[in-house]
């Protein structure tokens, strides 16, 4: 490209940014104006497309919200700049992952935590927090954030920075689902990818080796003297788990495809090493929702080939998951067979390392769910953040489940969430709040830092205009409808 050539190129992207900002800056005020027509007193939500929340009401929508006043946020999903120099993006708050790695990836980049899922949102991930292969290096997704915009509580529009006088909201933000304000654009941190991800499934008979290899790994950021840039795992059954390592390289002998006919997580049974490129790779387990298209039929040969490509995704089985909540169809159809009732068991918990077999244990004795999905993670910061208190120095695993369970006979809906509350506080461990939160409100607090979060609120919120943390992720379960 010639000298001119590429100053042109450069003005016209120096253009589009500045229109881009300005933009910005317009739906700021205009959702500034409409939150603060909303009456006092009268709920507010985010009118946003797709969630990837897990609470259902009895309409089949997500969250708590029910008949509350929508707040239009489709002018905040854009990536307003992203700039290969300092390695960072600026970003609106409501933008997708998808969108946001086809951005950064164009330039070399990627966000340092990318959620498994296209749609979840930069906000949401910061509000609600996130996790993925590279968190064992760089933690959680809110930790590569260096500042945020966010519409407050009371109406202001404020910008929030580690060291400056809005600390207090940028500490607590993180796990804190809307109920502070929400995020409208925010500057992260990116990191450098190469083309292709090598993986390694090393498969183990017991989870004590399992976890004991998982530690030595993201110890050593290496394995067999290879460096090691992604790690997770996947547990079958109680003698088959498997570590999946992946580390960045120039070159691939052969690239899978598995947003076709074959299915990623059955590979992981079936090859000892793999090659991806770094997109699918980030995105290895929408396609199938990780393995929970098996109940759509999605992974039968016949069905996956009548069902189009581009529905072969997390955000298309979910909205079949709502409205099989809002019409009770599988429920009508368990009654009508004679069948039990069933839980749905649809969590994440972080478990210290150096417990998790004890909780992978009890989880086969009486949960008994497979697949599980184990993802390490340690915090960047050498501080804790409030609202979700992992310890700046441990090594956590992230166990991910997503089912449903028979309920025993007597036992009400909840039985096995509640179970799974007590093991993971017994074991030095934390839940997320995407789903169902069984605990009462005095156990909420006393897990969830509720002395730091109510001083946010006083100072951001002082009307209680947002929902309060807790009647937010634990309202439908007190009031009885739960996930049934």
């Amino acid at each position: 490209m010639s000298l001119e050539a590429a100053s042109f190129n450069h003005r016209m992207y120096r253009a589009s940014v500045e229109q881009r900002y300005a933009a910005h800056a317009r739906a700021t005020d205009t959702l500034r104006a409409a939150y603060a027509a909303v009456p006092a007193g009268e709920a507010v939500r985010l009118a946003k497309r797709t969630s990837n929340l897990f609470r259902f009401g009895a309409s089949g929508r997500s969250g708590t919200a029910g008949q509350a006043r929508g707040l239009d946020v489709s002018g905040f999903d854009q990536v307003l700049a992203v700039d290969p120099h300092t390695r960072t993006a600026d970003v609106q708050g409501m933008v997708t992952y998808e969108r946001l790695v086809d951005a950064t990836l164009e330039h070399g980049l990627m966000p340092q935590v990318v959620p498994q899922l296209k749609t979840i949102t930069l906000g949401g991930a910061v509000a609600g927090l996130g996790i993925e292969s590279s968190s064992f290096r760089n933690g959680l997704p809110h930790e590569s954030v260096r500042e945020m915009e966010i519409l407050t509580g009371d109406g202001r529009v404020v910008l929030a920075r580690p060291d400056n006088d809005h600390a207090d909201l940028f500490d607590g933000f993180p796990n804190s689902y809307g109920s502070l304000g929400y995020a409208l654009r925010l500057t992260i941190d990116l990191e450098p990818v190469r083309p292709y991800v090598q993986l390694r499934h090393l498969r183990f008979g017991t989870a004590d080796a399992c976890l004991t290899t998982m530690a030595a790994v993201c110890a050593d950021g290496a394995y067999g003297e290879e460096p090691v840039d992604f790690v997770d795992g996947t547990v079958f059954g109680a003698d088959e788990q498997y570590l999946t390592l992946g580390t960045f390289v120039d070159q691939a002998p052969s690239v899978s495809d598995y947003t076709g006919m074959a299915v990623y997580y059955r590979s992981i049974q079936q090859r000892e090493v793999d090659h991806l490129t770094v997109r699918d790779y980030l995105w290895r387990w929408d396609t199938d929702w990780f393995w929970c298209s098996r109940a759509f039929g999605v992974q039968r040969p016949w069905v996956r080939r009548l069902w189009p490509r581009r529905y072969r995704r997390s955000d298309v089985y979910r909205r079949l998951v709502a409205f099989d909540r809002r019409h009770r169809l599988t429920a009508s159809v368990a009654r009508m067979r004679g069948l039990p009732q069933e839980e749905a068991v649809v969590q994440d918990v972080e478990i210290p390392v150096a417990n998790t077999a004890k909780f992978l244990e009890l989880f086969h004795r009486d949960v008994r769910i497979t697949p599980i999905w184990l993802c390490p993670v340690r915090l960047r910061a050498s501080r804790p953040w409030p609202l979700y208190p992992l310890e700046p120095d441990e090594l956590y695993v992230n166990v991910g489940f997503w089912s449903s369970v028979p309920l025993p006979p007597g036992q009400p809906d909840g039985f096995h969430n509640r179970l799974i509350e007590d093991a993971v506080s017994a074991l030095g461990g934390h839940k997320s709040l995407y789903s169902t939160v069984h605990y009462p409100a005095e156990e909420f607090w006393q897990r969830y830092n509720g002395a730091a979060y109510s001083a946010v609120k006083r100072a951001y919120d002082p009307d209680g205009r947002l929902p309060d943390l807790y009647d937010k992720v634990a309202t439908l379960i007190v009031s009885g409808e739960g996930s049934r």
